[in-house]
């Protein structure tokens, strides 16, 4: 006979590791970040205006199993001003994917070698995408010295054991 605690994590390991997820360590470049993503990246940089100055923003991201994962990297920022600036891109993106009032909930994440000072955080809403489809969005943001982190996941249902698998790989070296 299984025993509940060790049926449930095979039950959610095979479930992360369904076909549609063929998950895979990443690192971005010029970052100590490594992650898992289910899906080989594609790649983007731009500059944009992050607090008020020109960052460079690296990008890694691809769809699997019918959600889009990815990860962005803005560098150049003043370290100082990192909780600040990582406060209103997770409005932003709360705001980009028209979050449902009150849908927006904090979630527990820890990631080790985040910058000390500057608040990890992880959030979850529900929205719409630009063509007007229902989506759910979890997003983490955190920086490690003068670069910011964003960390996102969307899918019109988000399966808790994927979640998981994708957050829970987050470590800084």
């Amino acid at each position: 006979m299984f025993q509940t605690p060790t049926f449930l994590i095979i039950t959610l390991a095979l479930a992360a590791c369904s076909p549609d997820f063929n998950w895979r360590e990443v690192r971005p470049d010029g970052t100590r970040l490594r992650l898992l993503l289910p899906c080989k990246p594609d790649k983007a940089q731009k500059t944009v205006a992050l607090g008020g100055q020109p960052a460079s923003l690296s990008m890694l991201g691809c769809d699997a199993g019918g959600a889009t994962f990815a990860v962005a990297v803005a560098s150049g920022i003043d370290a100082a001003q990192a909780a600040p600036v990582l406060a209103r891109w997770q409005a932003l993106t709360l705001d980009n994917m028209k979050a449902m009032p009150g849908s927006a909930q904090p979630l527990p994440v820890n990631i080790t070698g985040a910058s000390a000072g500057v608040p990890v955080t992880r959030v979850q809403a529900l929205g719409q995408r630009a063509n007007g489809d229902a989506v759910s969005g979890q997003a983490a943001y955190f920086a490690q010295g003068a670069q910011l982190f964003q960390v996102v996941m969307y899918a019109p249902h988000i399966t808790p054991d994927v979640a998981e698998t994708f957050f829970s790989s987050l470590k800084l070296d």
